[in-house]
């Protein structure tokens, strides 16, 4: 099976000669991280089966962000956390996206335009709402940045899961329709115009092309349901990588060639690039170290959670006082603790009989 750890094994040393002045250290840590990732760099544990001798060897995951082996549980762990974040009505799907003349700008100034980008939207999404023309009352938000398109080219946008209506204080507004929410136009206009006068606060902002202020820019609303399906549907995204191993499908000395669906369609393609080329698409979605992708925001926001409760109990009939929601079975299950290891060979439990150091020779970039 090919591999993103044996694409960075393969051809990562050289990269590294090739382009070491130009890597932040970010960069080479995801790099280690994902080549040493459940293998005996890292140590692990040896379990046995008393009944038929047969021994298993578990090795430590690298839990790096980026890596592709780490992330499939956490959605999970995280759908289990949110519970008392439902509510009992329709939910979007909010994009905003960069438009593509302040990406290259984008990528050289990570953490600023990211930043600008979670603040900017999250603003304009909030001011638009506070209007009694829409919605008249408070949202909130929960946010999740991406930076890349399906064939690894780079396109940072934010997604926003957003509850259909907002807060007026005492009671919860519904929108105008079910499949409404606010006016994307409008929305994109004030994203635009609040990310320009942020911009204008930094050194940067006469570095920009003039052009990119009067282009439109894109912003997306999508209706996903209610309550625990809208989270359902927002989890891969906040824990998807920009590359998974089962979509890479053949590695030679001269190429790599990944499977990626276009937006819009349901046929897959195949996109092949120099080894060079790949290890460059995937590490410019590297993100800064101790930025955060996943931000909560309005009554979602970490210091609300009191108002968040009162709008909870404001849909919770009077006569009854039910307890918070418990996570479904399937989230239940996924999210408890780590089951007695079973053996593949008669099924009987299996027992811990040695902890495995990690290694002293471990993989590094040059």
């Amino acid at each position: 099976m090919v591999t993103l750890a044996a694409i960075f094994q393969q051809f990562g040393a050289a990269y590294c000669t090739e382009f070491g002045h130009k890597l932040l250290h970010s960069h080479k840590q995801a790099m280690q991280a994902i080549v040493q990732c459940r293998t005996v760099a890292l140590g692990g544990h040896v379990y046995s089966c008393t009944s038929c001798g047969h021994t298993e060897y578990r090795y430590h995951s690298c839990r790096n962000r980026h890596c592709p082996q780490c992330q499939g549980d956490k959605a999970h762990q995280w759908l289990a956390r949110q519970q008392e974040m439902l509510l009992p009505v329709p939910h979007f799907l909010l994009t905003f996206t960069l438009p593509a003349t302040l990406r290259p700008f984008a990528r050289s100034h990570q953490k600023l335009i990211y930043n600008l980008l979670f603040r900017t939207s999250s603003a304009a999404t909030q001011q638009l709402a506070h209007n009694p023309r829409w919605l008249g009352g408070d949202i909130g938000m929960v946010g999740v940045l991406h930076t890349w398109g399906r064939n690894l080219a780079y396109h940072p946008h934010v997604h926003y899961l957003v509850p259909a209506g907002a807060w007026d204080g005492q009671v919860w507004r519904y929108g105008r329709s079910p499949r409404f929410f606010l006016p994307v136009r409008a929305l994109s206009t004030l994203f635009r115009a609040k990310f320009r006068d942020a911009l204008k606060q930094t050194d940067w902002f006469d570095t920009i092309p003039t052009a990119v202020w009067s282009q439109d820019w894109v912003v997306h609303c999508q209706s996903v349901g209610r309550g625990l399906p809208a989270l359902r549907y927002l989890a891969p995204y906040i824990f998807r990588v920009a590359l998974s191993n089962n979509r890479l499908v053949a590695v030679t000395d001269e190429s790599v060639t990944f499977r990626y669906r276009p937006s819009g369609t349901s046929d897959w393609r195949l996109c092949t690039l120099s080894p060079f080329e790949f290890i460059r698409r995937f590490l410019q979605h590297v993100l800064p170290k101790g930025f955060v992708k996943v931000r909560y925001f309005g009554f979602f926001s970490p210091g609300q959670r009191q108002l968040l409760r009162q709008i909870v109990s404001w849909f919770t009939p009077p006569q009854s006082t039910p307890p918070p929601p418990e996570p479904s079975a399937e989230i239940a299950q996924t999210a408890a603790p780590d089951t007695p290891l079973s053996c593949p060979r008669c099924g009987q439990p299996m027992h811990l009989t040695q902890l495995l150091k990690p290694s002293k020779r471990r993989w590094k970039p040059p």
